[in-house]
């Protein structure tokens, strides 16, 4: 995605233009753009000229952002602030003798110099040159706004310089009038005309909206204050050591991958690295929220912007630039703000036509009073206040605002919400599927038995004597070449208590090694097969007696992972390894089901281990036994129920996070799993999952108000304003208190989405149940065996449906991201069982279960935003 920073943009009439017009650039497939940080995200091929050709053409200013999010600090300094607070000084002082001079001697009684006493002219003079001067001093407004007008697409300045210069022009011609009597020598007539002046009105509508923008710009500012936090954390300086072996401070952008780095006491990581020499406790808390310190050895990673806070470290660069984790999280939050979340659609339809209508209205509002007989004066009285207190910027900032407030205090807990639309769905989840290997467990299962089979016959062949030291031999050899989680335990175990020699490695020939995801290992031993893997795996090569199959259940059960061996057609025996659930998943699965969502763990572990685990960790249901990838498939039928949020964190959970409705990563996880995911837990802890959620409830929540406030102010507002309650309840409103409303409504929303930033997203107290909660699961999967609530049902294979598969070709994928969009929203049809998607190639095969027409899957795809050139 390419960002833009866009000038001369007041309201969300303003946000409508440029992105309708950036929208109809040929090659652009979507198109974002944010009013709260007057920034663009665009997809698709088009140029940047022709981009910024289109926004030019709107009447607006843009220009490419830096590639590195960290480069873009100084655009999010708030400049428009001080602007103001300049313009509203000086609008006050001249506003002030205004006031004086119009109202002063009235109300008060104040003094007027001599040359005004009985010189009605010269007081109307006096208060058009004060007037033409503060709108001189506000002249923004009128530039902005005719400037709008002129390319057909009025924005918030227009109805306010529209409302101030009708007051002008308005009180110009009574003055003329004034003068013409005055002249003639009719003082009276002349002196009636006083009642005419509107001056201190379109003087007043300026000031009052100034005030309001620079409250609301202040106000905008400290919402941006996360990204900006962030981004002053980035490190200007690291200490390398040179080629001479000296230590050497050099600027950021001067360190490379490979570069060894120091870091003392009190400085901070200044990229991401591998400690090779020293120890320390790093305060991480700038990442993950976390203010406990993490003690760094031999071997652990740092990261950039993390704290040493004692002890001296040497590491090696792994990550620098963009791609360091901070970088990424910066990217990530600056991201999320440049998507829109889906409810914002409500307020982008009606902040398109708002402003044109309004108009109307005003309009529509004089025409009627003049023709019922109302003085003309009055009349326009009512179609300025009309327009002066119509707010098109209270809706666009409705949610724009609270999705970043929202996603900051994510980012300052550790939580990463990749798009505004993850933020708002997140918080919609009915079911929540958990993997259980490295997100409720530990992930780092160890050793805890093992059984090795009857004695050898004298045909075996053997690589040993000793039965056991048999079995650890062959589990090493096969285990040595694998990155499974259980063989890292196994491989530990061998390694601490290793009974061989080195060198009779040597005389071991291994060949053709193949890992069977979900079923186990096998491999050539000097000429002999060898295999490690589960009972049903073993079972085609070797034949498994009763008694171990006895021991290996009640290792199951006890929530154990057994893992069988065999070499040719003999079995060796049975490893047993335990993993261990962590210390605060149980609790955070209680958060969970708390909310009234319905808590599933997916594993490829046999039901025993996975009840076990299961019991310990207090989820709902448990879907046990399945294969990696139909992980994808679980969360399918599971999407049968409601919306469902999957957990994971390696890359055999990237399928299923990309399948979910919405993904979410444990930080520790792999970058695949990270890749595919819609949120990012940095602190690595299932309680940053129910965080994430509350957080998200509380966000929409907030925006439900907002345009609550906004949809109602204006639907009260503008009636009032017209003068439709005025014969009922005798209520008018003045232009003036119009204008100051106008400011109040922007301000109020933006001061209710801040309120967010004292929300405590840890706190479970308040936690309300989900509505119409899913009660209960009925899971079909060919061949498998589902545990749900201590029941196993066994399904039977149902007969086999007839597939046919279909090609697309699609225009305007540009990344994984996109093929993600089009896979998921191609297998969310009925009928669809799979889609393979390329951006490369440019094409999605779809296999069908069922006949679906092509029109049907054109719309899926085209309803994301990209082209179906053709489906064959």
């Amino acid at each position: 995605m390419d960002k833009y920073s866009i000038t001369g943009m007041s309201c969300a009439a303003c946000q409508a233009r440029v992105e309708k017009a950036v929208s109809s650039v040929p090659g652009v497939t979507t198109c974002n753009v944010n009013l709260l940080t007057n920034s663009m995200g665009v997809e698709g091929n088009a140029t940047d000229k022709d981009i910024i050709k289109a926004v030019e053409d709107a009447g607006y200013g843009a220009y490419l952002m830096a590639d590195d999010i960290a480069d873009n600090e100084d655009i999010l300094e708030d400049r428009e602030t001080p602007a103001l607070k300049k313009r509203l000084i000086l609008s006050i002082g001249f506003l002030i003798v205004l006031m004086y001079f119009s109202m002063g001697h009235m109300m008060f009684g104040f003094p007027l110099p001599g040359f005004m006493a009985d010189n009605h002219v010269a007081m109307g003079l006096v208060q058009m040159v004060l007037a033409l001067i503060i709108m001189i001093i506000n002249r923004k407004f009128f530039i902005s706004g005719f400037k709008s007008a002129i390319h057909a697409a009025p924005n918030m300045d227009t109805l306010v310089a529209l409302g101030s210069a009708a007051s002008f022009i308005y009180s110009v011609a009574a003055l003329v009038i004034m003068t013409i009597r005055q002249t003639a020598g009719d003082l009276e007539g002349a002196k009636a005309l006083m009642n005419e002046f509107y001056f201190e009105g379109a003087a007043m509508i300026l000031t009052l909206i100034t005030v309001g923008k620079m409250l609301e710009a202040r106000s905008k500012g400290r919402t941006t204050d996360a990204i900006r936090g962030l981004m002053k954390l980035s490190p200007k300086t690291a200490t390398i050591i040179n080629a001479d072996g000296q230590e050497q401070v050099v600027d950021i952008s001067e360190v490379k991958i490979g570069d060894i780095f120091v870091v003392k006491p009190g400085e901070a990581v200044p990229v991401d690295g591998t400690v090779i020499e020293g120890n320390s406790a790093i305060n991480e808390s700038a990442l993950t929220g976390e203010s406990i310190p993490v003690d760094k050895a031999l071997g652990d990673e740092v990261s950039a912007a993390t704290i040493n806070q004692a002890g001296y470290i040497k590491c090696k660069a792994t990550r620098i630039g963009r791609d360091t984790t901070l970088s990424q999280i910066i990217r990530m939050v600056s991201d999320a703000a440049a998507t829109k979340a889906p409810i914002a659609k409500i307020a982008d339809k009606v902040s398109s036509i708002f402003v044109p209508i309004v108009i109307i209205i005003a309009l529509f509002t004089m025409f009627i009073w003049l023709l019922v007989g109302a003085e003309f004066g009055f009349a326009l009285a009512r179609a300025i206040a009309v327009l002066v207190i119509s707010c098109p910027c209270a809706l666009g900032l409705a949610t724009p605002v609270a999705i970043m407030v929202g996603n900051g205090v994510g980012a300052k807990n550790g939580i990463m919400f990749k798009t505004a639309a993850s933020l708002e769905n997140t918080g919609k989840t009915k079911i929540v599927a958990i993997d259980k290997t490295g997100t409720i467990t530990k992930g780092e299962p160890i050793v805890t038995d093992i059984f090795p089979a009857e004695a050898l016959t004298s045909s075996g062949y053997s690589l040993l004597n000793n039965l056991e030291d048999e079995l650890v031999k062959i589990a090493g050899i096969l285990e040595s070449r694998s990155e499974h989680p259980l063989a890292k335990a196994i491989n530990s175990y061998i390694k601490d208590l290793h009974p061989y020699e080195d060198d009779e490695d040597e005389l071991l020939e291994v060949s053709d090694f193949e890992a069977l995801p979900g079923n186990g290992l096998k491999a050539v031993l000097n000429g002999h097969n060898i295999y490690g893997g589960n009972l049903e795996f073993i079972e085609k090569y070797a034949y498994v007696q009763s008694e171990l199959k006895e021991k290996a259940e009640s290792l199951a059960a006890m929530g154990k992972t057994p893992v069988f061996y065999a070499i040719d057609k003999r079995f060796l025996g049975i490893i047993a390894v335990s993993d261990t659930i962590k210390e605060d998943s149980a609790a955070a699965i209680k958060e969970l089901k708390n909310m009234g969502l319905k808590v599933v763990m997916l594993t490829g572990d046999n039901k025993g281990t996975a009840k076990a685990i299961g019991e310990q960790a207090g989820v709902d249901e448990i879907i046990a036994g399945i294969l990696p990838g139909q992980k994808e498939n679980a969360i399918k039928e599971l999407q049968k129920y409601g919306s469902v949020a999957m957990i994971g964190d390696g890359i055999n959970d990237a399928p299923a996070l990309t399948r979910a409705d919405t993904g979410i990563a444990i930080g520790a996880g792999t970058d695949i799993a990270i890749d595919a995911a819609d949120v990012v837990l940095v602190r690595n802890s299932l309680l940053d999952a129910a965080a994430a959620i509350r957080l998200s409830r509380k966000v929409l929540k907030n925006i439900h108000e907002n345009l609550f406030w906004a949809f109602f102010y204006n639907v009260i507002g503008i009636p009032l304003a017209a003068g439709a309650y005025i014969h009922l309840f005798g209520w008018a409103l003045n232009p003036m208190f119009g204008a100051a409303a106008m400011s109040l409504s922007s301000l109020f929303v933006v001061s209710n989405a801040l309120r967010l930033n004292f929300f405590d997203i840890h706190d479970s107290s308040k936690d309300i149940v989900v509505k119409d909660p899913v009660t209960e699961i009925i899971l079909k999967e060919d061949s498998k065996e589902f545990l749900s609530d201590g029941k196993i049902e066994k399904v039977v294979n149902e007969s086999e449906e007839k597939t046919m598969t279909k090609t697309m070709t699609i225009e305007g994928m540009m990344c994984g991201h996109c093929e993600a969009n089009v896979k998921k929203a191609l297998e969310a049809l009925e009928g669809v069982t799979e889609a393979q998607v390329s951006h490369e190639k440019g094409t999605a095969v779809v296999t069908l279960s069922s006949d679906v027409d092509n029109d049907t899957l054109k719309k899926a795809v085209e309803e994301k935003d990209y082209k179906v050139v053709s489906v064959e």
